[in-house]
């Protein structure tokens, strides 16, 4: 009996060794959001916050099929053509790991929908995708060598950019459990924190890249938001050290005069000075700096998941 129980013990042990590891994610890759008017868009990533465009992709008909906003080396903005003027803004998220098929094998190996192997997009980077609790597609990417982003790497850089880094990308969440477990206990993510509008109901959970310090912050809701509300929660954040000097400089730009929303700074919950744009389709750019105005930090909400 004991020998059994040995026997079935080190079997165990051995298909555990076996199963593929979660390789690395070190960030948030991109954000990819339908637009109604591209050139209005381009206007206001460009010409208002002072981001390069790389490169861009045509159908076989000549027609738009998206183009790329640069924030960094490593991390973008896709802007696509809306395919329904009525339909959610966000198109997907994208998350950077440094091995593709090393990701696709572990995630097919925890029942995860994936691709029987890893594809090369049409810029040269290695990416698949899959679908989180919320229906929100999660693209996968590893920037290759000899892709598009490395060909272009410290180039498109020289614009007035009002920020050089994308900090969090705001999604969508209908009940939290699922979502903790798929992007904390599947991909790793990291809970740094919890806040709450009044004190009754969990409003955001962050959850920081396990090799990185990105993060994503998931927007709770109990009833379904509007489509104004979907382009405030499906946000971006863009990190500056200086919010009032931000602000400033975009008050001066040219381009300012086509913005018709009041440029406002504020102190968030999380205690961060912020202030909130608004893309010509309401998708919302959150420019936030990174420490809380007195540098304490600020205790997570206890507050339940809204119901």
């Amino acid at each position: 009996m004991k020998t059994l129980i040995i026997t079935a013990l080190c079997a165990s042990v051995a298909v555990a060794a076996d199963a593929p590891k979660r390789p690395r994610i070190t960030g948030v890759a991109h954000i990819a959001l339908f637009v109604h008017d591209m050139e209005k868009a381009r206007a206001f990533y460009k010409d208002f916050l002072g981001f390069g465009e790389p490169f861009k992709l045509d159908n076989a008909d000549g027609s738009l099929a998206l183009t790329f906003i640069k924030v960094n080396d490593r991390q973008y903005i896709e802007l696509f053509p809306e395919k329904d003027p009525n339909a959610d803004r966000l198109n997907h998220i994208s998350i950077e790991t440094d091995d593709a098929e090393a990701m696709r094998a572990y995630l097919a190996a925890h029942d995860i929908k994936a691709p029987a192997q890893v594809g090369k997009g049409r810029i040269g980077n290695l990416n698949f995708n899959i679908t989180d609790p919320d229906g929100h597609t999660v693209e996968i990417v590893q920037y290759a060598p000899d892709g598009w982003s490395a060909r272009e790497r410290g180039k498109f850089m020289d614009g007035p950019r009002v920020s050089k880094r994308i900090a969090h990308l705001g999604i969508t969440v209908r009940a939290l459990e699922p979502a903790m477990k798929f992007y904390g206990e599947l991909l790793g993510f990291q809970e740094t924190w919890r806040g709450s509008k009044d004190g009754k109901a969990l409003d955001w959970v962050n959850l920081r890249a396990p090799d990185g310090e990105d993060y994503l912050e998931l927007m709770l809701y109990s009833r379904p938001p509007s489509p104004s509300s979907l382009g405030t929660m499906n946000h971006i954040c863009l990190e500056t050290p200086d919010i009032n000097a931000a602000v400033a400089d975009l008050e001066k730009r040219a381009a300012s005069a086509g913005y018709k929303r009041p440029l406002e700074t504020k102190t968030g919950i999380n205690r961060k000075r912020q202030s909130n744009l608004y893309d010509p389709d309401g998708t919302r750019t959150e420019l936030m700096e990174p420490q809380t105005v007195d540098g304490k930090p600020v205790p997570s909400s206890t507050a339940p998941p809204p119901r």
